[in-house]
């Protein structure tokens, strides 16, 4: 049975849990991979021309060819599996500090997003206009013009029956 993963048995935590740590490893293995891939282009090469250099008594000139076909592309398969491998690991190690960005970025949005709502739901209070001062207070009061026609926003619309907007 398989124990599971936690961080004192596991000597990879310590790795997963950095996006510098784990591009690091992730370098190494691909490093790795790519000297197994130049070592199984040289066995691929060589390979080709053994196999297509034994021919057997009786063999027409194509025989030799078409009996190590099989064996060149299991190879060619391989060596693109291995250059498929090392592109991901690649990615991997993109995304996983992507991730790490998103996580980081998670609380800035909230918070915005948490203000614009509060923005919403309490707009700010304009202050009171010199005409319009609060009771109690010690400015002058300027007499309102009910007849001013532009001094009140109107919409498009009210401008046809002459109608103030509220």
């Amino acid at each position: 049975m398989s124990e599971p993963l936690n961080r004192t048995t596991n000597p990879l935590a310590d790795v997963a849990a950095s996006p510098e740590a784990t591009a690091r490893y992730l370098a190494d293995v691909q490093r790795v991979l790519l000297d197994i891939g130049k070592n199984l282009e040289s066995l691929a090469l060589e390979t080709r021309v053994h196999c297509r250099d034994t021919h057997v008594e009786g063999d027409r000139f194509y025989d030799a060819w078409m009996r190590a076909q099989p064996v060149e592309r299991a190879l060619r398969d391989v060596l693109k599996h291995v250059e498929g491998v090392t592109k991901g690991l690649e990615r991997i190690a993109y995304k996983r500090r992507a991730h790490d960005e998103n996580v980081t970025a998670v609380e800035k949005k909230r918070k915005e997003k948490a203000l614009e709502k509060s923005r919403k739901k309490n707009p700010p209070q304009l202050n009171t206009a010199p005409g319009n001062a609060a009771p109690g207070s010690t400015g002058q009061q300027v007499p309102q013009q009910e007849d001013m026609r532009y001094g009140n926003p109107t919409s498009i619309y009210d401008l046809r029956n002459d109608r103030r907007s509220a």
